[in-house]
């Protein structure tokens, strides 16, 4: 199975997932154009993808949902809380349950309901036949449920979204640091340390720190926390918003290669924050 993550945080999300003659696209949170532009980069294109698949409704997960449906017609399928939150509405596609497992071409998907403040949020674990892979970014705790649909994974991409003591000591006012920590916000570096405890397995083969927060976390730091509960054996890396990661996992191994985000070609329309990691509904 390959993998690219286009983008990760509160900033976008988008992961594209191929195996064979199956593409699907996890998210769509950066716009179109991006989504279009770091494919190209990475010698893909947007025509392949045959389904998009929503964790959740917040505008970091969907910004660029209704510009690509609306040119490409590709399916969307998200939680029935999911489209109850989304003014888009699509020819195609339809509605994840979590632990309803459905077929995409090769790729046999299962949705596995979060803790986050979203209406119905989920994470997935697609498997190819060969290969399963664990997607799970905003979530505030692993359940018990979480951890035994992530528990088999061969990779694992996991939400390290901030270090504990950089959000208590940092800038933030104290409502937005108790609900990025809270049981309904985002992991931590610890507790993903601490939820590896469980989900190491003999088959799995590397794990992928996501969601980083820009102002309240570092890869390095992600990387230390990390290595403390995995064996050495194991691939790891983190994702920084300023990197793409291409995958290519197999029953054996896996490979994980950070490229550069493309520049852009126009000056962005989005609004600055006083707190870049961190928007209304991410």
């Amino acid at each position: 199975m390959d993998l690219v993550v286009l983008a990760t945080g509160s900033s976008g999300n988008a992961a594209l997932l191929s195996s064979r003659g199956s593409t699907l696209l996890i998210d769509a949170g950066i716009s179109n154009l991006a989504i279009r532009r770091r494919l190209e980069a990475v010698g893909r294109s947007v025509d392949e993808v045959q389904a998009v698949l929503l964790t959740h409704e917040h505008s970091d997960h969907t910004r660029g949902l209704e510009v690509l449906t609306r040119h490409c017609g590709v399916e969307v399928w998200a939680t029935a809380g999911t489209w109850g939150q989304l003014a888009l509405r699509t020819n195609g596609g339809g509605e994840l349950a979590s632990g309803r497992e459905l077929q995409f071409g090769d790729f046999l998907v299962t949705p596995v309901a979060t803790s986050h403040d979203a209406a119905e949020p989920v994470a997935f674990v697609i498997d190819d036949g060969e290969v399963r892979v664990g997607l799970c970014t905003d979530t505030g705790v692993v359940t018990p449920l979480l951890a035994e649909r992530l528990r088999g994974c061969d990779l694992l991409l996991l939400e390290t979204n901030h270090d504990g003591d950089m959000l208590r000591n940092g800038p933030y006012p104290w409502v937005l640091k108790q609900r990025i920590a809270s049981r309904h916000g985002h992991l931590a570096n610890h507790q993903a340390a601490e939820a590896l405890d469980r989900l190491v397995s003999p088959r799995l083969k590397g794990v992928v720190g996501m969601h980083l927060s820009a102002e309240n976390n570092r890869p390095e730091i992600v990387l230390e926390t990390l290595q403390s509960a995995l064996p050495s054996s194991l691939e790891l890396t983190a994702v920084p918003r300023t990197e793409m990661l291409r995958i290519t996992v197999t029953s054996d191994s896996a490979t994980l290669e950070p490229c550069a985000v493309p520049p852009s070609r126009r000056r962005s329309t989005q609004p600055r924050t006083l707190f870049p990691d961190w928007q209304p509904g991410s």
